[in-house]
């Protein structure tokens, strides 16, 4: 039999294995570690649903990877860069590699009847994966395009259709200035989408490349560049690599260069900001842990000072310093395992309740997200969890200590 665990059992419950009720002190710690563990997953929660969610968006609308010219400038109006069949069929069979598409862009001005609105036509081919527009699509479907004709019908979003009060298959102007001259085209509406990225949602409209490829005059295979989807983000600098094998250090038929750029090189300032992000977590997960350490230690040492006759009698009766540390150390985790107990309750619950429901909206405008979101995996419940007990089974060494000190004959006396 473990003794110690046995008295420390008999201590924390009655005899009819009933709780004893805690004084206050104790129902202090117990909540203390409770609410720390909770704010700590609720924290990691929606720091992982935040950054899942801004990064998730610039990949729908710039995928993991692009190539394209290196002389290509940030106004979208793209120097062509010619891609083989057999480029693509390469590209394609990577190993990290899922998806691989052509698009091509081209600024234009939209136009319905005195209100103008200026934008970036992306064109895109049969081939291109809808999955994130689909997802985000509020109103009508995704583009319709066949072989042997142009489709006019684009994707808009929210943000443009209510600027310009456009509604499903309506038509609309879009000019396009080639050569210092203007050209015109009529477009409609096949469908209107809503990601929350308003920098993105003002900016782009989505329709059939050709329509980019026959206003620059470009030759059958040349193209603004290619997007490419890989199948894990945490691979990405390794795809990278992949892709680098394949195009780095080659030119086109026409001499251009191939430019190779990762969604954080393209969008550095986001991905700087969302890793900054990651020190105001560490700050609340260094806050959080120093108030569960003292009310852990507050507790403990008003257990130990209520049972401090028990303590000068066990000594007395022989019992080793070791052995009465071990009792008070198995007694405090009775208390802390009750704490983890209710806060992994309250934490998962929130982080579930934040990511299947919009409970807490925010300004999109401002966050990138129109309410917060929350992404906690198993890995990271489980290492909050058993970081929480190391750093509890640590800090519980300081109060124990104190048992060596406490003298038989006086503690007996103790009242």
């Amino acid at each position: 039999m473990n003794l110690e665990l046995f008295i420390a059992k008999r201590i924390h419950f009655d005899r009819q294995g009933e709780r004893v009720v805690p004084r206050p002190i104790v129902r202090i710690a117990t909540n203390g570690v409770a609410v720390s563990l909770m704010v700590m997953l609720v924290a990691i929660g929606i720091l992982n649903g935040f950054k899942s969610e801004v990064r998730d968006k610039l990949i729908g609308f710039g995928s993991h990877i692009q190539i394209s010219s290196s002389v290509s400038n940030q106004t979208y109006e793209t120097q062509p860069i010619h891609f083989t069949s057999g480029m693509i069929d390469s590209l394609s069979q990577l190993p990290n590699i899922k998806h691989v598409q052509r698009f091509a862009t081209q600024p234009c001005i939209l136009k319905v009847g005195d209100v103008v609105h200026g934008c970036v036509l992306k064109g895109v081919d049969a081939n291109y994966d809808w999955d994130f527009f689909r997802t985000n699509l509020k109103e009508g479907e995704i583009i319709q395009m066949s072989d042997s004709a142009t489709s006019n019908g684009t994707v808009i979003s929210k943000k443009i259709a209510n600027l310009l009060g456009l509604h499903l298959h309506e038509k609309y102007l879009a000019y396009f200035i080639i050569e210092g001259k203007v050209r015109a085209r009529q477009l409609v509406v096949d469908g209107i989408y809503e990601s929350g990225f308003l920098d993105y949602d003002k900016l782009f409209i989505l329709g059939d490349i050709r329509h980019v490829i026959k206003l620059n005059g470009w030759e059958e295979g040349q193209c603004s560049g290619v997007e490419l989807m890989t199948s894990d983000f945490e691979q990405l600098d390794d795809s990278q690599n992949q892709v680098f094998d394949v195009v780095g250090n080659r030119y086109d038929k026409n001499g251009n260069y191939y430019l190779l750029r990762s969604i954080k090189q393209i969008n550095p300032q986001i991905f700087s900001w969302l890793d900054l992000l990651n020190t105001n977590v560490v700050i609340i997960l260094v806050l959080m842990t120093l108030v569960a350490g003292f009310t852990i230690i507050s507790g403990l040492l008003i257990l130990i000072l209520e049972r401090t006759n028990m303590v000068g009698l066990m000594k007395a009766m022989g019992a080793t310093d070791k052995s009465i540390e071990k009792i008070f150390f198995y007694h405090a985790f009775f208390l802390i395992g009750k704490g983890m107990l209710i806060g992994n309750v309250i934490g998962v619950l929130i982080c579930f309740l934040l990511h299947h429901y919009e409970i807490i909206p925010l300004n999109a405008d401002d966050y990138y997200v129109s309410s917060v979101p929350a992404q906690l995996t198993f890995i990271h419940w489980l290492v909050v969890n058993v970081c929480t007990v190391l750093v509890a089974a640590l800090i519980l060494q300081i109060p124990t200590k104190i048992i060596a000190k406490i003298s038989p004959i006086k503690s007996i006396k103790f009242d």
